[in-house]
């Protein structure tokens, strides 16, 4: 059975709806680790305060440091970067696609390459994902059945059968550090029996992707937990893959539209419930303020196409919040995206000069993209800083009130109930500190 969470007494709250971490009155030790034949997980510092900590995650090609954000790299770069600017960008881990991948270059030429590292010059970790979303983005050209989801293609109209087998047969060809099994994704929006059904066929698919995964010794393979919004659901997923001692656990079906109340609940039970020693991946993250909730809230790695995509649209990101540099106010604004980044971008180009290039030049999304990644990434060793030097609550009231309120935006109400929940209470503007 799943194991249950202490129980622990509250205090009179405000947000008495709110429900507390049961894990807070009950601090673990400092340190906690893990070994699985490809992956060594140490926590080596923890918050005193909420669930957030700091690991070293070893993996094959590389050692990251979590919390972590892994940029998006679809079919084996990130648009517009080199590899080499990935490294000076100082990411530890990518994500590739596996079915973009497995159409593109394709499992045979991966194989004569001895896999994607080679084949893009990429010698620190990769993460792939199983294929599965795509059976939510290209739902229209897909059929899911027991034995796998059949995809048309999108350019061509040639088909696909994507099945567990076939996702760890491409994934052992693309040699990613951590593969995803291949799940029955269904949108968060969706309610009543096919959340279920997905949920079980999930379950089945992993013990069949397990039975398929030819190189345990060289790449990990994460479960991803389901069950849409349904709280029976989730732990129902929780029990079964946890007892099928994965080397870490992705949460799955998120970040597609639901109510960001009912998002941050599922991650909360999900970190609760997962083994304290191994690594949680929330799958589709990206936002900051999701970034510093979702630490808070216990998980370690997060990946999104957000930071790249909207860098294609001139949106950049900032320590205050996003700017869209196409806006013609830009166009006589001669500081960078933001005057402390030592990024390349800002180090060497103004708003001014970005904003001419936005939408009209590649060299533009080129450099938009540098400094976006540059921001999530600072983001990250920001947090991991602040939760090695326990003053992660300190950190992310400073955040939020930088983020919001000095824009003349509230709190929004998700954010302040996710952080109440592990004991971080957001200060009023007037006494908010403005150190970040």
């Amino acid at each position: 059975m799943l194991a249950q969470p202490v129980p622990v007494q509250r205090g009179e709250s405000t947000q008495a709806e709110v429900p507390v971490s049961p894990y807070r009155s009950h601090p673990l030790p400092v340190m906690a680790s893990s070994e699985s034949p490809a992956l060594r997980f140490e926590v080596i510092a923890r918050c005193s305060t909420t669930k957030a900590r700091v690991s070293k995650l070893h993996l094959p090609h590389y050692t990251a440091d979590t919390p972590m954000f892994m940029p998006v790299g679809t079919q084996g770069t990130i648009k517009g970067l080199t590899t080499d600017q990935l490294r000076d960008l100082d990411c530890h881990v990518i994500l590739g696609n596996t079915y973009h991948l497995g159409n593109r270059p394709g499992p045979e030429i991966l194989d004569q390459f001895g896999g994607l590292h080679q084949f893009m010059n990429w010698d620190r970790g990769l993460l792939t994902d199983s294929g599965g979303f795509q059976m939510v983005s290209l739902l229209k050209l897909a059929e899911i059945t027991e034995e796998g989801v059949q995809f048309e293609h999108p350019h061509d109209g040639s088909l696909m059968m994507l099945t567990p087998e076939k996702s760890m047969e491409l994934q052992n060809s693309i040699g990613a550090d951590i593969m995803m099994q291949l799940d029955d994704v269904v949108s968060s929006l969706t309610t009543g029996p096919r959340v279920e059904e997905a949920m079980h066929r999930s379950i089945r698919w992993l013990d069949r992707c397990i039975k398929a995964h030819r190189k345990p010794h060289q790449q990990n393979l994460f479960p991803i937990i389901q069950g849409g919004l349904d709280l029976t659901l989730r732990k129902a997923c929780l029990e079964a893959m946890i007892a099928r001692n994965a080397p870490g656990y992705a949460i799955g079906g998120l970040s597609g539209g639901e109510e960001k109340d009912q998002f941050w609940r599922i991650v909360s039970l999900c970190t609760d419930y997962l083994p304290e020693p191994k690594p949680r991946y929330c799958m589709g993250v990206g936002y900051a303020e999701d970034l510093v909730v979702c630490s808070a809230l216990g998980v370690d790695m997060y990946d999104c196409v957000y930071p790249t995509r909207t860098a294609r649209f001139g949106h950049a990101l900032t320590r205050s919040g996003g700017i869209t540099l196409k806006y013609g106010r830009y166009h006589t604004d001669y500081s960078p995206i933001e005057d402390d980044c030592n990024c390349h971008t800002c180090r060497n180009y103004t708003r001014a000069h970005l904003a001419t290039l936005v939408n009209k030049e590649t060299v533009g999304c080129h450099l938009i993209s540098i400094h976006n990644i540059a921001y999530q990434m600072r983001l990250m060793r920001d947090i991991r800083s602040s939760i090695m030097e326990d003053r992660f609550p300190q950190f992310v009231q400073s955040f939020m009130k930088r983020y919001f309120v000095d824009n003349g935006t509230p709190y929004p109400e998700w954010v302040v109930n996710a952080l109440n929940s592990v004991n971080i209470s957001l200060l009023p503007p007037e006494n908010a500190a403005s150190q970040t």
